[in-house]
């Protein structure tokens, strides 16, 4: 799969060594697709028993029949899933993976296997545990029981407790090259058009997850909207206004997190097509954005008033010309 090749060929040269870490961190932006290679590694394991044989497999190769149906039919007994839980009588997830989950994962970590050679234990994600359960799942890290392993999924690996990271071995998860981004999208997804596809590829950062979000986001069309602010200068505010109610309000705030998407590689084109002198002014820009946006998501998260504060920003990137008639 995209973004799983790197991951894929370490953790295989382990499993054939026979050197599979009892813990492993798979770290890397949201959208990265690290659930489901935690998920794919799993199966693996509890398909094709310890390792240390040689073998060249890929991680969807079968392997023993009869576990493999069990994993497809989510009854396999020795994978459990640690991840935030609905609220009772919501839809709604609860903010956190409780003391009480990681507790009661614990509890079956003292039973003897049942099927097969290995048990694998899926924390997705390891920064949605409360603090007493970091501190009881670093516990079991630090005397880990026999073939068991545990699969960290990590979009912050930063925020973790430094001993957790440090019992386990890190599998990072890159932003993916925005050729290969582009020539998966369009082979995906062949009925849009590629200039849509470029615009998707540049809004994602690298992120598959995020592209396949943005494909119904109309990004080209809000692209151009946000270049001709930044190309006129906006200079009687009316682009900025609609930009801003267009954003506004909490039933768009999925416009306003695509805005935010596409301002970072809007920035990075205008700066490859102008001369070298005017970088240091759209660098500027690019981190008074980044300001903006980290205060909103502090306050109050309002989107108009986010919305505008990025096109003022833009239109400091108009031509001179442009920016002396306003």
């Amino acid at each position: 799969m995209i973004g799983h090749q790197e991951a894929e060929k370490a953790f295989l040269e382990a499993w054939q060594g026979g050197r599979v870490h009892h813990a492993w961190l798979l770290a890397g932006p949201q959208g990265m697709g690290k659930g489901t290679f935690a998920e794919r590694v799993a199966r693996f394991l509890v398909t094709h028993g310890r390792g240390g044989e040689g073998e060249a497999l890929a991680l969807d190769d079968r392997g023993d029949d009869a576990a493999a149906r069990l994993v497809d039919a989510g009854n396999h007994p020795e994978i459990l899933r640690l991840a935030r839980q609905p609220k009772d009588k919501a839809k709604e997830l609860a903010r956190n993976v409780t003391i009480e989950q990681v507790r009661q994962m614990i509890r079956r970590l003292h039973l003897s296997l049942s099927l097969g050679e290995w048990r694998v234990i899926i924390v997705d994600a390891v920064d949605d545990l409360e603090t007493d359960g970091a501190n009881a799942l670093l516990k079991t890290l630090e005397e880990p029981p026999p073939k068991t392993l545990f699969l960290l999924v990590s979009h912050s690996p930063g925020r973790l407790l430094p001993t957790i990271r440090s019992r386990c071995r890190t599998l990072r998860f890159q932003p993916v090259a925005r050729d290969v981004m582009t020539t998966w999208l369009h082979d995906l997804r062949p009925m849009i058009e590629m200039e849509e596809v470029r615009a998707i590829v540049a809004a994602s950062g690298g992120v598959p997850g995020k592209a396949l979000a943005l494909v119904d986001s109309d990004v080209a069309a809000m692209e151009k909207k946000l270049l001709a602010i930044a190309a006129s200068g906006d200079p009687e505010n009316k682009l900025r206004e609609a930009l801003a109610r267009e954003v506004g309000g909490t039933s768009n705030r999925a416009r306003l997190e695509l805005v935010i998407d596409i301002v970072p590689g809007l920035l990075s084109r205008i700066a490859r097509e102008r001369p070298v002198s005017e970088i240091a002014p759209i660098l500027a820009q690019w981190d008074r954005v980044q300001r903006t946006v980290r205060d909103a998501v502090r306050g109050s998260y309002d989107g108009a008033m986010v919305g505008f504060e990025i096109g003022n920003c833009l239109a400091e990137l108009a031509p001179r010309n442009d920016r002396a008639a306003r």
